[in-house]
């Protein structure tokens, strides 16, 4: 298996980093276009908010249709033909004429970059070494902090100056050279079993996932946490757009910059789950993630720089745990189980967007926080139902060891 410190590793990581980098500067190219968007098209800002959610949303749908296909064509397939589907899905918004036209182009883009998200882990799961692995998945999450970044600055600035179609067609480009790239230095499976013709058992494979609590809470967890972050990202693009402090979208959008601290956290989380609880882990994140929320309250652009800082941080943090556990937990079709995770954070983001947005528009920042901090008290309870869980599993096993060593 591909080992720390190995020339495989090096090419694989990377390639992977990559091909998630790809996906997060297309999926969130948009996102600093909304209050753009939504005087483009006369939109209100819930309404505006599908060209995001279309596309989170429709990545989450058809996350286990495309980990169900890995499983029988295999792992790195699924990732090369997702990457290169990006490019042409990408110029063929530019045939939108309407925001409904966009929204389902938007929708088209999410279906595929589902395709490398919903298998990168598995692959690594089977590819790599267990140790390789965790610090494999903090460098890949670290790299969709990255690639939300530069896909947000780049569509903020490109759309400020040349307008959105420019946008669409410089990322489309990089795209297709990403793909390429990836295909060239991404490692053929060592370690993959094809499963044709069981329909079946895949299916079976997704209730059982559902049935395994320690899954189950986890997934649950990662949906709530992205709810929180991405969409506290978005409220406060409007807010800064808005007066008292009305900014352009391409400085607006230099808030993204704060996804940084998450891209370091990402990484320490590997090193984190190697001496410390994991669980103990996805608490301090929540907890490092809602003060964040509550220093952005104040009407100072210092403050609600710091504040998103700290959200970035405990939110990264977090969701590296939570994917993480998932991964490793699941004893059989991990693709299936990682795919599962990723739609709980998916559709968490999208929904969680009509949620913050709404209270945005109708309470302001204070609307958001008591929004906010019952996502977070709900992030609290799931992570306590999961420590008790894994705390009798635990003892089970020591139990049954006893009996046994008796014997």
């Amino acid at each position: 298996m591909i080992e720390i410190k190995t020339s495989a590793y090096r090419r694989a990581s990377f390639a992977l980093a990559l091909g998630s980098f790809l996906v997060f500067c297309n999926l969130y190219l948009f996102q600093p276009m909304l209050p753009l968007m939504a005087d483009k098209f006369n939109a209100s800002a819930i309404q505006v908010n599908w060209l995001l959610a279309a596309g989170t949303l429709t990545l989450a749908i058809t996350l286990v249709p495309w980990a169900v296909g890995s499983e029988i064509i295999g792992r790195r397939k699924v990732m090369l033909l997702s990457l290169f589907l990006l490019p042409f899905v990408g110029m063929a918004m530019l045939l939108a004429d309407s925001l409904l036209m966009l929204t389902l182009a938007r929708g088209a883009m999410g279906i595929s970059l589902a395709g490398f998200a919903a298998v990168a882990v598995a692959y690594m799961a089977e590819e790599f070494t267990p140790k390789a692995l965790m610090l494999a998945v903090g460098g890949y999450i670290s790299a969709n902090s990255l690639g939300g970044i530069t896909g947000r600055l780049y569509g903020g600035f490109v759309t400020e100056y040349w307008g959105w179609e420019v946008a669409v067609i410089g990322m489309a480009i990089f795209s297709l050279l990403g793909a390429l790239a990836v295909n060239r230095l991404l490692p053929e499976q060592q370690y993959f079993t094809p499963q044709k013709g069981q329909l079946r058992t895949h299916n079976r494979s997704v209730i059982g996932h559902l049935r395994q609590r320690e899954l189950w809470l986890a997934m649950l967890i990662g949906g709530l946490n992205f709810a929180l972050f991405v969409n506290l990202y978005t409220v406060m693009g409007f807010r800064l757009v808005a007066p008292p402090y009305s900014l352009p979208i391409s400085l607006a959008s230099m808030i993204f910059l704060c996804y940084l601290s998450g891209t370091i956290t990402a990484k320490l989380s590997g090193r984190w789950s190697q001496v410390n609880s994991p669980i103990s882990g996805m608490v301090l994140g929540t907890t490092v993630s809602a003060v964040g929320m509550w220093i952005a309250a104040y009407d100072s652009l210092y403050a609600m720089l710091t504040g998103l800082l700290f959200i970035s941080s405990g939110a990264f943090f977090t969701h590296s745990l939570a994917y993480a556990w998932v991964s490793q937990k699941a004893k059989t079709a991990k693709a299936t189980a990682t795919a599962l995770y990723l739609v709980h954070y998916y559709v968490g983001g999208s929904v969680g967007g009509f949620y913050l947005i709404a209270c945005w528009q109708y309470g302001a920042w204070h609307g958001v926080l008591a929004g906010g901090m019952v996502l977070y008290g709900l992030i609290y309870l799931l992570c306590w139902r999961l420590h008790c869980r894994a705390q009798s599993k635990e003892d089970i096993a020591a139990v049954l060891k006893g009996t046994h060593t008796a014997v």
